[in-house]
C-alpha cells in the first residue's frame, strides 16, 4: 500500500477557494408569494395515515397541495415521487441535493431525473424551518441518505433478513397501488427526500449521522404539487432515528398525508414543460 506524505505546499493547496459547483441564480425560481396567496384557500379532500413500519402511497393533481404532517410522536419518513401518468420520471435526490444543498426546506424544489429533470414540487411550508444547522451540522429534511434498506441490513447484520426497512415498505406500496410483481416494482423504488429526519457528516471522519428529529405532532412539511404525482411514504422503522433503524427496536408512530385543493391556481402558474435538451449528445 502506498503512503501519504505531506507536501511543502499542503496549507496552499488547502486554502484553494470553495466554488458552488451549480450557481443558481439562474434557475427558474418559483413565484411563493402567489403560493401562499392560494394556501389561505385550501381546502382538504383526502387523507391518509401511514401505520409505523410501513408505506402508503397518495395522488395529487396538478396544481394542488400536499402536506406530510407528525400526528402521534416524533417519526420520519422516506418519500418518492412519480409522474403520476409516467413512473420513469421519478425524484431525483441527487440533482435537488446538487442544486438546493444537503437538506431542503421551504422555497426548494423536488427535481426528476434525466431526462425530464424538471421541477415536480415546491416546499411551500416548513413548520421546522427554525431548526437551522446545529452544533454538530445536523439539519432536517435531508437528501442525502439513501433509505434503510434489507440489503444493507443483511450486509452489515451477518445475514439478518428484516422487511420493514423503508425500501421494502416503499416496494410494497407500490405493488399495492400498481397491482404488478415485486421483482418489477422495486427496481423503481429510488433515493428519497428523508422528510423530519435529521442529519448530518461527522467532522472527523465524513460519515453520514443521524440524531433525534426535532419534529413534534403538529408539525408538517408541505408540497405544492409542479406536476401530476404519485408519492409513496414510508413511516420509518428507526421511529425519530435517535439511535438505529432496520429492526423493531426504535418507538414508532404514523404519519399523516393530506391531499389539499386550492380555489384557484397561483397567479400565472403553469405545470413546468419537460427539460428542453435536445437529446443529441453530440451524435
Amino acid at each position: 500500500m502506498g503512503t501519504s506524505t505531506l507536501p511543502a505546499d499542503a496549507a496552499v493547496r488547502r486554502a484553494a477557494p470553495a466554488v458552488i459547483c451549480y450557481p443558481t441564480h439562474t434557475l427558474p425560481t418559483p413565484d411563493m408569494a402567489a403560493y401562499c396567496a392560494v394556501r389561505e384557500t385550501l381546502t382538504a379532500r383526502e387523507t391518509i395515515v401511514v401505520p409505523p413500519r410501513e408505506a402508503g402511497c397518495f395522488e395529487v393533481p396538478p396544481g394542488w397541495f400536499f402536506r406530510i404532517r407528525s400526528i402521534e410522536g416524533p417519526q420520519v419518513g422516506d418519500l418518492n415521487l412519480f409522474n403520476a401518468r409516467d413512473r420513469s420520471e421519478r425524484f431525483y435526490s441527487g440533482k435537488t441535493r446538487a442544486l438546493h444543498g444537503t437538506h431542503i426546506g421551504t422555497g426548494d424544489r423536488l427535481w426528476s431525473g434525466f431526462p425530464h429533470l424538471r421541477p415536480m414540487a415546491t416546499i411551500t411550508h416548513d413548520t421546522l424551518g427554525w431548526y437551522g444547522i446545529d452544533a454538530d451540522g445536523g439539519a432536517v429534511h435531508d437528501v442525502i441518505g439513501t433509505r434503510c434498506d434489507p440489503y444493507t441490513h443483511h450486509l452489515l447484520s451477518g445475514g439478518d433478513s428484516y422487511h420493514h426497512c423503508c425500501h421494502s415498505n416503499l416496494t410494497r406500496a407500490l405493488v399495492r397501488h400498481t397491482g404488478q410483481p415485486v421483482a418489477d416494482v422495486e427496481a423503481e423504488i429510488h433515493d428519497v427526500l428523508n422528510v423530519f429526519m435529521c442529519t448530518g457528516f461527522t467532522r472527523d471522519t465524513g460519515q453520514y449521522f443521524m440524531k433525534a428529529s426535532p419534529v413534534r405532532p403538529g408539525d408538517f412539511l408541505e408540497f405544492f404539487a409542479e406536476i401530476e404525482i404519485l408519492g409513496v411514504l414510508s413511516a420509518c422503522p428507526g421511529g425519530d432515528c435517535s439511535s438505529t433503524h432496520s429492526s423493531d427496536a426504535a418507538r414508532c408512530y404514523p404519519l399523516e398525508v393530506t391531499i389539499l385543493e386550492p380555489q384557484t391556481s397561483p397567479a400565472g402558474w403553469k405545470s413546468p414543460p419537460l427539460n428542453g435538451y435536445d437529446r443529441s449528445h453530440g451524435m
